[in-house]
């Protein structure tokens, strides 16, 4: 869009009276639908895009046209651009031009754009669709055979692999990019859709009900100098024709006006909409082949948004001009943001995770594995409603057959609720339920599981190495004071088993607590050396379920938490555990042998394996869990 249309203050009401005007010309011939694949191939520059990441980048790229002007184009600007996606493919997912490619849309215009873009053909997959200076502004998609659709109509993107197929007169393409584990469908509309081109996008999205959609087109929104968006007269056709009634479209993208801007709309479904307007025509050398870049983050469940120009980022720093270090990158809020989009929650609608089903015991007790204990009706045949007590002298079995059966009691003088049922769980926890303590100061109170006099766990000293597994989730809010509360031990004295090295000789000789800091701690004192080698996390979440695992060698113990190795792992030699004949326990840690407070939270699935073990034969997978909607 030019400076002078822009400028006209009738400008949305020119647009609407376009759509009025009949489409001509006849309808070309294209292909229809297909399916797509998995990700492009590796490219020399950039490498092959990882489709499992939980993190994936969708480049957008906004009106050219300044580049592509009769004999003022400069398409090296960009070449720049395209040369940095190629670079960066590993992280590239896809690439979204939102039209107006050209200013007058000639056959010169057309095809210097079109050999442009043969710097990403083949190396990043990407839609393009038209402007109104692509094409006659005054026909919609049924306008017939243009010297645009000759080079960026559907046989441009046969051989795509994320490509899925078009609509009968070629001005609307799908595409179907696998990333983050899953398939997510990007629909690229004509600047003025006819009826026939809502009816087919309406088609794209009924066969495909279960993917996510981001919808690209020319004119959606415009902006005010706040920042504010708001939906255009051609978006508000697509908002009522498309948009609102499919819920599994959360992200729509313009280009056409400036300045840019965002807004969140709600949908019939009552879930937002992200509508956003990109474009920086107005900028310094006709935007230089500006792209925003979408930070899609499901692990943080964010999409970070940035701007900026490749051409002038390749220049040396000491030889760019004012306005090309004024222009490099731009931090405005309509230019640089944070989106926070629970992805699980958004897609629920149309695509609900579909939790793993219970695993049986066998299935999780690789070889080695020395106790096994859950809290549904297979470990804990006693297991009554979801919050109802525990009874003290409960027994939950040792699925392994290794006989370290847990019997549940209580501290001090607590109550019922000190112990309890629970059907709540990690989403890659084995068996569906684990236990609530209620344990806490002030008075000290808890409850506890604990082994037989007599279980072979008591004595374990692993010295050819060990796992120790559990999931907890702490509660949130997370109330009083549980400072150093225990999570799972070894009762005694290290200073009994001849040690010396450690804060006190009062202290277990092996604990998983956690600090006041929400530290986990895990303090060992190994069987062979005279050492208390202590790995310590960060500061654990509250309100989510996590898995801890302890792992060690027979050389050294690593922690991890959710499958990630922590930091503070010391290499300090250790091997085995000294212990000393004294019941392993769940839910607290004994100082002096004497048990002060109780764990406060849940405690799952508990599994200790004599060896170690690597992250992938984990009770909880890091994949566990994901979205089965994916590839």
């Amino acid at each position: 869009m030019s400076a002078a249309e822009r400028n006209r203050p009738d400008r949305r009401a020119l647009l609407q009276a376009a759509v009025a005007i009949p489409a001509v010309g006849a309808a070309a011939s294209v292909l229809s639908t297909g399916s797509a694949q998995a990700a492009a191939p590796a490219t020399a520059a950039g490498g092959r895009f990882d489709v499992s990441s939980p993190r994936f980048g969708l480049a957008v790229l906004p009106d050219t046209q300044y580049l592509f002007d009769a004999d003022s184009s400069d398409p090296e600007p960009l070449r720049a651009t395209f040369r940095h996606l190629v670079s960066e493919r590993e992280n590239i997912a896809f690439m979204a031009h939102l039209g107006d490619v050209t200013e007058h849309g000639t056959e010169e215009e057309i095809r210097l754009a079109a050999d442009t873009f043969g710097t990403l053909h083949g190396k990043v997959p990407y839609s393009v669709l038209a402007g109104n200076h692509d094409i006659d502004s005054r026909t919609d998609d049924q306008r017939g055979d243009s010297a645009y659709l000759k080079s960026f109509g559907p046989r441009r993107f046969a051989t795509m692999p994320t490509f899925g197929g078009a609509s009968p007169d070629g001005y609307n393409t799908f595409h179907v990019i696998c990333a983050a584990g899953r398939q997510w469908l990007i629909l690229a509309l004509d600047w003025r859709v006819s009826g026939d081109g809502l009816r087919w996008a309406q088609g794209v999205l009924d066969a495909r009900p279960t993917l996510p959609t981001v919808l690209t087109t020319h004119d959606l929104a415009w902006a005010d100098d706040e920042e504010a968006a708001q939906l255009s007269d051609n978006g508000k056709r697509l908002w009522d024709g498309i948009i609102r009634g499919n819920d599994q479209i959360f992200l729509a993208l313009g280009g056409h006006y400036w300045p840019p801007g965002r807004t969140v709309l709600t949908n019939d479904s009552d879930n937002d909409v992200h509508v956003h307007i990109t474009n920086y025509q107005d900028r310094y050398y006709g935007g230089a082949g500006m792209i925003r870049h979408y930070g899609f983050d499901l692990a943080r469940d964010v999409i970070d948004v940035t701007t900026f120009s490749p051409w002038f980022l390749a220049r040396d720093p000491a030889k760019r001009t004012p306005l090309e270090a004024e222009t490099i990158e731009l931090t405005g809020p309509a230019d640089r943001f944070t989106l926070d989009i629970d992805f699980e929650r958004r897609f629920a609608g149309f695509a609900p995770v579909v939790p793993p089903r219970p695993r049986p015991a066998e299935a999780v007790m690789p070889r080695g594995t020395l106790a096994y204990w859950r809290f549904d009706a297979s470990g804990a045949p006693a297991a009554a409603k979801p919050g109802s007590p525990v009874e003290t002298g409960t027994v939950i079995r040792d699925l392994s057959g290794h006989g370290n059966d847990l019997t549940a009691s209580r501290l001090h003088d607590s109550g019922a609720e000190a112990l309890t049922w629970s059907d709540d769980h990690h989403v890659g926890q084995p068996a569906h339920a684990s236990l609530r303590f209620d344990g806490g100061k002030s008075p000290d109170r808890g409850a506890i599981l604990t082994t037989s006099a007599q279980a072979p766990l008591n004595s374990e000293k692993f010295t050819t190495g060990y796992t120790l597994e559990t999931f907890i989730r702490l509660p949130e809010p997370f109330e009083g004071d549980h400072a150093w509360m225990g999570i799972l031990s070894w009762e005694g004295r290290n200073g009994d088993a001849g040690k010396t090295t450690g804060w006190s000789p009062d202290e277990p000789t092996c604990s998983l607590n956690l600090s006041p800091e929400r530290f986990l701690q895990f303090v060992v004192y190994p069987h062979r050396q005279n050492a208390d080698p202590t790995s310590w996390s960060h500061a654990v979440p509250v309100g989510r379920w996590m898995h801890i695992a302890v792992v060690n060698d027979g050389r050294r113990t690593v922690m991890y938490v959710d499958g990630s190795k922590i930091a503070r792992n010391p290499t300090q030699p250790s091997t085995g555990i000294a212990t000393l004949g004294k019941p392993f326990v769940i839910g607290a840690t004994q100082f002096d042998e004497a048990f002060g407070q109780g764990f406060y939270g849940w405690i799952g699935d508990t599994r200790i394996v004599q060896r170690a073990l690597s992250p992938r034969e984990f009770m909880a997978h890091v994949e566990q869990g994901r979205n089965p909607q994916g590839t």
